[in-house]
This record gives C-alpha cells, structure tokens and sequence, in this order.
C-alpha cells in the first residue's frame, strides 16, 4: 500500500493526475491517494500522517512546492518526491533537488513519462523496504545473540571480545522491564508467529521479543503509558483469544543495566515456581513478591518430619480419619508456605506413597512405579494431591473391610472382660488374645467405644462392685477381691474416686 499526497492550486490538475495514477497503477499496486490546494495545506496534512510519495506543483498561492520541500524533506528523508512546473519554471526544480529531489515531470503531464517517473519512485521505496528489513533482520539476529549471551551469564566485555566489537548498549539499555511467557507444554515451537511484529501492534509500545525454547519466551519492554499488570493481561488475552491457550507471565522489577539480565530471568523462573501451588494465577509481579513472602513466614504447621511419621503411624493404625486430616495439613503447609521446591514436595509424597502401598494388597511394585512417576510429572500441588488422594480412596476400602474384622476382635476383648473382670487384665494380656500390637489395641479400641482400654475395664469392675454392694450382703473386702483389686483400701480409694462416696457409706 503506497500513500500518495498530490498537490496542486488547480484541480483539474490534481484531478488529472489523480487519473493518471488509477489508470496507470490501479490494479498493479494498492494506493491511497489524498491532496492538498497548496503548500500551507500540504504541510499541515504531512504533520499529522505518512506519505510515500509526494508529488508537488512549484507555484501555488501561501506556501509554494519549494518551500514545501525546504521544510518536510529534511525531515522525511524517506518520503519520495516529484515536483511538476512548465519549461520556464526549470530553475525551480534545480533548487528542490538539492534538497534530494530526483524526480521532475514537465507539464503539460506527458503519461508515458508520469508512468515511469511513478515506477522509478515505488522500485526505489521497495528497494528501500528490502534493504531495511535485512538491515532489521540483521540487527535482530545481532540482538538475540547478544541477549542469549547475556541472559546466559556471558558478561558484556567477553561478548565485545567474541563479537570483535562494541556492544550497542544504547540500543539495549532502554530495556526496563522483562516479561517472562512460559506454557506447561511446548508451544513456540509449534508456530511460525513473527512475535516481535505481533507484540509491537498489540501492546502499542517498543517492544524485543526473544525465544528461549519451545516453552519460554522473554519480552524486553520500555517505559510506557500502561501498567505491567496491564501489559501481562492483554498478553494472556492474545493468547487465549488467538490460541486458546492460557500461559504464565512473570513481570520483573525495573532494570539497571544489561548485566541485570541473566539474575533477572532466574527470578522470573522462580517466580512462576509459584504456579505449582497455585494454578489458578497466571500473572505474577516481581513487585508483590516481598508482600507474599511476608505473608508466608507467619504460617506455623508442624515440621514435615513429624507430620510424615503422624502419616506413617496413621496408616499402622488405620485410621483414616486422622490420616486425611495430617495429609491435609501437609498440604495446607505447602500451599500457604510456597517456599518449597517442586522436587522436595514430590519427594515427601512419593516417600508418602510407598507407606500406602504397604497397606494396599492389592497393588503390585508395578502400579506404585506408575503412580510415583505420574507424580513426578505433575505440574501443580494439585495433580499431587490427585494422584494421593486416589491411593486413600484405595485405603478406604482395604480399611473398610479391616473395621469390620476390628469390630468382632474389639467385641470379643469387651466379652473378656465381662467375662473376667475379677482376675488380673492388663493391655498386653489382651492384645495377645487377639493378636495385635498392645499399643494399636488401645487406639483401636478407644476408637470403637470412646474410652481407653484401662478406663473400661475400671469402669465395669466398679459397676459391677455396685452391684454387689447393693444386691449380696457380702464384706466389702470380699467385694473388692472379686472385682480384681487384691489391695482393699486401693479398691476403697477408686470407689469413692468413681461414685463420691466410700463403699461402707454407699451401702448405708
């Protein structure tokens, strides 16, 4: 598309080459044609917008073509220019190409000439054209060597060495600001985006744009009128508008030299550590980073160690009720912490997961490889904490089956006991009986009923004192012989401890 400004006092003229230029060009090139009555016009029209080509009368009322020339072509060196004047205007014409004027159409306009005067002019922008975007292209493949190195650690003095000369810090140091774009799977390297261009039309701004691989891609930006939280949304909007995707932004703090550069990107990468814990964000500001991270040194859970062996115990113990609640815990701590790396979490877990499976007969060494190597390709707490929390599911029902046979063993531990209360009962005694560990009988049995398993026992030996203090005549040392305790004044204490009163005064 060529910008054409024609300007001339007469409009038939204007008009004959506006003619001219359709007839001639129309279908061989897009244009689009404005024009001005004299100088004065023209030039107030030049300071608002770009032209290509200007073609230009010499005499005109307010401003003639010369003066026009003497004003916007030092300023518009890649603005093309015609000017067009009769035989004895020749002087003119010799002014306006010391000013780099190459183009003079005689008038009246001879068409074959006015033709070729045209295709002279267009050949020139777009050889122009063709050699500025190598000279871009050059320049960028320059520049992206040059921000590689630097964001690699490279310092600028060994780049000038390698490169055999100066660095143009001027062209770099500009740069404030860096926005690091990062998918969870590859994405830049399934598209042929000119992301520079793109991102310079959409965010308005002087903008670099540089691929790191086919996840992660930095954008170097200048001060500008819109906030960074600004600039990041209208990125996540490109993205998920143009390709349905939603990536994660990181915005550094402000810039203070191209050395910056490499500690920069590692922040940003740390940054975006963030995500794992919460998904949900996909914009994260260097500037809020402080306010975060004071919020998570108030957070106090107990120490991980301790929590893994609550987990490890609640699985011996199989309960599942304390079990979820010390897993909720754990995470709780990792999601309000988010000081913890990736690895480190997927490791207590995995470590978490090979004590489940002690407990799941049904799972082979093959099923636990899978899921620990899902788990280690999780990318957020919570593809974790699925991957966990199936395995529970998985417990409840190994667990379910082992309360029912809980049950009939705590059954015929109470039946014991009623059974023989008079002699001596102790934990260990018991859990014999029904093969278990003395400690885990005493969890699983103040589970089932509420009381430990010393309190019970005491319990129904002073019910069943009180009974007989009520319903035989026998001697209270007798009594207490025959609810197991051999010491009657202990018997005595525990009694009046349980009811208030001694046994002489409960049976009156």
């Amino acid at each position: 598309m060529y910008r054409i400004l024609v300007v001339d006092d007469e409009r038939i003229e204007r008009n004959g080459i506006k003619m001219l230029l359709k007839r001639f060009f129309s279908k061989e090139m897009q244009m689009e044609i404005f024009e001005a009555a004299n100088g004065k016009a023209a030039l107030e029209f030049l300071e608002k917008q770009p032209i290509d080509i200007l073609i230009t009368d010499v005499k005109m009322p307010f401003m003639d073509g010369i003066e026009l020339i003497q004003t916007v072509a030092p300023k518009r060196r890649e603005m093309k220019i015609a000017i067009f004047s009769g035989y004895s205007e020749f002087e003119y014409a010799k002014i306006a190409m010391q000013y780099g004027v190459k183009n003079y159409i005689l008038k009246p306009v001879d068409p074959k000439e006015f033709q070729n005067t045209i295709l002279s002019m267009t050949e020139e922008l777009e050889k122009e054209k063709e050699d500025q975007l190598q000279k871009d292209k050059q320049n960028n493949f320059m520049k992206e060597y040059v921000l590689y190195s630097l964001i690699n650690g490279i310092s600028p003095e060994k780049i000038e060495q390698k490169t055999g000369k100066l660095l143009e810090r001027t062209v770099l140091e500009p740069y404030q600001k860096m926005f690091l774009i990062e998918f969870d799977q590859e994405f830049f390297g399934k598209t042929e985006e000119d992301f520079n261009r793109c991102f310079r039309k959409l965010l308005d701004e002087t903008v670099f744009y540089l691929n790191l691989n086919p996840q992660q891609g930095i954008i170097l930006r200048k001060e500008g009128k819109q906030t960074d939280q600004e600039i990041a949304e209208m990125l996540l909007n490109f993205f998920q508008n143009r390709y349905g995707k939603d990536p994660y932004i990181a915005v550094s703090k402000k810039l203070n030299g191209i050395e910056e550069l490499s500690v920069c990107l590692d922040n940003l990468e740390a940054l975006l550590e963030r995500r794992f814990y919460r998904p949900d964000i996909h914009i994260y500001l260097s500037e809020q980073e402080s306010v975060e991270t004071g919020r998570t040194h108030s957070v106090q859970v107990p120490d991980d160690d301790i929590l893994t062996k609550q987990i490890h115990q609640d699985l011996k113990m199989k309960d599942l009720d304390s079990l979820k609640e010390h897993l909720a815990c754990l995470e709780k701590k990792y999601y309000m912490a988010q000081g913890f790396s990736q690895v480190y979490v997927k490791f207590i877990f995995s470590n978490i997961l090979k004590d489940f499976y002690e407990e799941l007969p049904n799972k082979s060494e093959k099923d636990l490889t899978k899921d620990i190597e899902q788990l280690y390709r999780a990318t957020t707490l919570n593809d974790i904490m699925d991957v966990v929390n199936r395995n529970v599911t998985a417990l409840e029902a190994v667990f379910g089956q082992s309360r029912t046979l809980l049950h009939k063993e705590i059954e015929s531990i109470k039946q014991y006991i009623y059974d023989h209360y008079g002699e001596e009962l102790s934990v260990e005694m018991l859990a014999e009986k029904v093969y278990m560990a003395p400690s885990y009988l005493s969890h699983i049995f103040k589970k089932e009923t509420g009381l430990n398993l010393s309190r019970f026992i005491k319990n129904y030996r002073m019910e069943m004192a009180k009974k007989k203090l009520e319903t035989t005549h026998e001697k209270i040392v007798t009594i207490s012989y025959s609810v197991g305790y051999q010491n009657v004044s202990y018997f005595c204490q525990k009694f009046r401890e349980y009811f208030g009163v001694t046994p002489q005064k409960f049976r009156g």
